[in-house]
């Protein structure tokens, strides 16, 4: 016997027989349904006090029951794929307990998600009171238009020639748009999950929406739950699950996005109830950065991280990863690589690692000719969209893409400025940070940080008219933790001041040392940050000599990696090394400084 689905929890063995019985009665062809059918459906409905739903093929047989509670069923997806200008090939009849047949906006977004050829709602109240039906009229370029009909009385549904009706429907579709299909535009439904001493749930679900812009996607809604620990099989509850297909189904949403990392087998067990793409913050990351990354190392390092990222959900293909999927989620250098077997992937990421340590070398060298030439550098760390690409084109006519946008840019641009007293430096701008940056980001991105591990300075750049900004600088210094550059010399450089009424927050900011407001678009306040530039390289720097034993003069190769060695003399006492060192190195190197002092 075929499965009745469901809400099928607490029902009676014969009323579960009685769902079953739905599945022998057959329907003449082109007629909607048959009287014995609707009877049968009204009676279960009322005896029941839920919804119970029906698919209907053309041929005339009952595929699918479903059964729901009193205000909402469930409704199981349709089997296969169809082009977008095509219906479904099955309807959906289903009982409304209450007598009222009018269709829902659940019903009507049902009918443009799953494409039915009708879907008609019967009013349940002492037997059959009325019947309803919409079917989709017309489509525009990213939506389908739909028109509804009722109430009518069953037999004045039971005449309807649905035969004739599906044909014009489709006719009417294919002529609008002949040489190609509708253009699916991804409307995303946000979720989050509220836990104590983390961000404002509010605050980090509008990041969210705004990265789900970037990667462009349209937002119609965000849902969120408060829970003290992720559930194992749906990280949300299962509840909250119900939920989140309802108001999907109404809000037409055919993606869903969730604001935290999931497990692969979340992933799969979400998108079999939600029936539709389901994605997570790290992904929607990986696939802003797969569509801005523009150099040959830029592309490479986001191949790594979505191969890394999506090798462990390729056990259970889930829709995202789907031979005929698209959009958010799948784009990018490393989409080709998702359909491949677990070893030519990691054959993959182990190619494109050695060729990004190569890259790394080449970097590694120009960084010794820089260290050479004696040229500080200052590296522009910071929240992404803070302003980092309008700060660099101001110091150094850069010219480089800035836009309000968030991850705007991504390769690491280096250009070379004078300071007040005439010292020249480079500065380097780098990606952006943010909150929950997925870790294959930071791995991959590694060899492009290291600018900012070895510069001699860091520009903490803060949007300070973000109403999060502290929280923005505490996901910055977590990302330079892990990057190892927590200790570096840093100015903090608020900028957007132009764009902050408060006076008092600025004088606050201004309290902590070391720190400046401007406003890089406006030019406020850059000879300021140049001077502050200027004494932070010239306290940072120090020149001394050191006198290294011979037993020890393998230490002056490694003075090479870390410091500016200006002249080596080979002395009788010892090899004689003038050197600038920061004041870490200056540590390092201080029993060398102590000998020479000594003598």
């Amino acid at each position: 016997m075929p499965e009745v689905y469901g809400e099928k929890e607490g029902l009676k063995k014969i009323l579960l027989d009685s769902l079953e019985q739905l599945y022998q009665h057959t329907v003449p062809f082109g007629q909607t349904i048959t009287n014995e059918l609707a009877t049968d459906m009204a009676i279960i409905a009322e005896q029941l006090n839920r919804e119970i739903a029906v698919y209907i093929n053309r041929r005339g047989n009952v595929v699918q029951v479903a059964v729901g509670d009193n205000k909402t069923v469930p409704l199981p997806s349709t089997e296969g794929r169809r082009a977008l200008n095509r219906l479904s090939g099955t309807r959906c009849i289903h009982t409304h307990p209450g007598g009222d047949s009018r269709l829902s906006s659940v019903d009507l977004a049902s009918l443009k998600d799953m494409r039915f050829d009708i879907m008609a709602a019967m009013g349940v109240r002492d037997g059959i009171q009325e019947i309803s039906f919409g079917f989709i009229s017309g489509h525009t370029a990213d939506n389908y238009e739909v028109q509804t009909v009722g109430p009518l009385a069953l037999a004045e549904f039971t005449q309807i020639d649905l035969n004739y009706l599906v044909t014009q429907i489709e006719r009417l579709l294919v002529s609008k748009e002949t040489n190609s299909t509708i253009v699916e535009t991804e409307k995303a439904l946000l979720v989050g999950v509220e836990r104590q001493g983390e961000w404002d749930v509010s605050d980090s679900l509008s990041e969210l929406a705004q990265l789900a812009e970037t990667a462009g996607a349209v937002v119609v809604g965000s849902v969120w739950q408060k829970r003290s620990r992720a559930d194992a099989t749906y990280f949300i509850g299962r509840g909250k699950v119900q939920e989140i297909s309802l108001i999907r189904q109404e809000l037409d949403a055919n993606i869903i996005i969730f604001d935290d990392e999931l497990s692969p087998a979340q992933q799969r067990n979400l998108e079999q109830v939600l029936g539709v793409k389901v994605i997570d913050r790290s992904a929607l990351i990986l696939d802003i950065f797969a569509q801005r990354a523009r150099s040959h190392e830029g592309k490479l390092q986001v191949e790594l991280a979505q191969l890394k990222y999506n090798l462990p959900r390729l056990g259970g293909q889930g829709l995202v990863l789907s031979r005929l999927g698209g959009g958010i989620g799948t784009r990018g250098p490393g989409e080709t690589k998702l359909e491949v077997d677990r070893r030519r992937i990691r054959s993959r990421i182990n190619d494109i690692e050695k060729e990004i340590e190569n890259l790394k070398k080449h970097r590694a060298l120009h960084r010794e000719r820089r260290h050479a030439s004696r040229i500080p550098t200052t590296a522009l760390v910071g929240y992404t969209n803070a302003g980092k690409s309008t700060l660099l084109n101001k110091l150094t006519e850069a010219g480089v893409l800035a836009e309000d946008k968030l991850f705007a840019t991504l390769d690491p641009t280096t250009r070379r400025t004078n300071l007040p007293g005439g010292k020249e430096i480079l500065l380097t701008d780098t990606v952006g940070f943010i909150q929950k940056l997925p870790h294959q980001l930071i791995a991959a991105f590694r060899g492009t940080l290291e600018e900012v591990i070895h510069a001699d300075l860091l520009l903490h750049v803060i949007d300070a008219s973000h109403p999060q900004y502290e929280q923005h600088i505490q996901a910055v210094y977590q990302v330079l933790q892990e990057l190892g550059a927590a200790s570096k010399n840093v100015i903090t450089v608020y900028n957007k001041v132009d764009k902050v009424d408060n006076s008092f927050l600025v004088e606050r900011m201004l309290r902590e040392t070391g720190s400046i407001a401007i406003s890089a678009e406006a030019g406020t306040n850059l000879e300021k940050l140049l001077s502050m530039i200027e004494d932070s390289l010239g306290v940072s720097t120090i020149d001394t000599s050191l006198l290294i034993p011979y037993n020890d003069s393998g230490f002056v190769s490694k003075l090479y990696e870390f410091a500016t060695v200006n002249s080596v003399e080979y002395q009788t006492e010892g090899i004689s090394v003038q050197v600038s060192l920061s004041p870490e190195q200056y540590e390092r190197c201080k029993k060398y400084v102590q000998e020479l002092k000594d003598r």
